[in-house]
C-alpha cells in the first residue's frame, strides 16, 4: 500500500510508479511490494480501437484483488476496474447494496456529491473546466431559477470553489 502507479495518454508519455518511470519500453512490466504493472498489447477494447492507434494497454493487479486496466490511446484513455466489494464502497457505479432503485445519478449525488473533493482527488492533472455560452443558455432555459439558486449554492458548499467550477458543477 501507498505507491501511486500514474497512466497517461500515449501523447503525455506517462507511466511511472512513486514518480519514476519503472518500465522502460514495450511491452514490459515490473513488479512492486504487493503489486504489479504490465504493459503490453493484450485485452479486449472496450469500445473500438481509434484510427492511427495501436492498442497499448497497461495492467495493474493492485492489493484486495483490485485489477485496472488501462487502454492508452493517443489522446484518451478507456479504464476498466475489477474488484470486490469494499466496506463503505459508493459512487458512480452505485453502492453495491443490491437495490438498483438507490442507484440513480441524483441518488448518488445526494450521497457523495456531484464532484471529487480536490484533497480526494487520486489525480494528478487538473480538469479543464469549460463554462461555454451554451452551457448558459441550456441552463437557464431547462431549470427553473429556484433549481438554479439550490444547486449553485450547493455546489459552492461542497467544492469551496466560485466561478466556473461552481456553473458546471452546478449544470451537472
Amino acid at each position: 500500500h501507498g505507491h501511486k502507479i500514474e497512466v497517461g495518454t500515449l501523447d503525455s508519455g506517462i507511466l511511472t510508479v512513486d514518480g519514476q518511470e519503472v518500465i522502460a519500453g514495450f511491452p514490459g512490466s515490473y513488479s512492486g511490494a504487493g503489486f504489479s504493472v504490465t504493459y503490453d498489447g493484450n485485452g479486449e477494447v472496450p469500445d473500438v480501437v481509434p484510427e492511427g492507434n495501436e492498442k497499448r494497454v497497461v495492467h495493474m493487479d493492485l492489493p484486495l484483488g483490485v485489477k485496472v486496466t488501462v487502454f492508452q490511446w493517443s489522446n484518451y484513455m478507456d479504464v476498466q476496474i475489477e474488484m470486490a466489494k469494499q466496506p463503505g464502497q459508493d459512487g458512480v457505479c452505485g453502492n453495491f447494496n443490491g437495490n438498483q432503485g438507490d442507484d440513480t445519478t441524483q441518488s448518488i449525488m445526494a450521497r457523495v456529491g456531484a464532484r471529487v473533493r480536490v484533497n480526494e482527488c487520486l489525480l494528478s492533472g487538473h480538469a479543464l473546466i469549460e463554462w461555454t455560452p451554451q452551457m448558459n443558455q441550456m441552463m437557464q432555459v431547462e431549470c427553473s431559477a429556484t433549481t438554479r439558486a439550490a444547486g449553485q449554492a450547493k455546489c459552492t458548499q461542497y467544492l469551496g470553489a466560485a466561478g466556473n467550477a461552481v456553473n458546471s458543477c452546478t449544470f451537472d
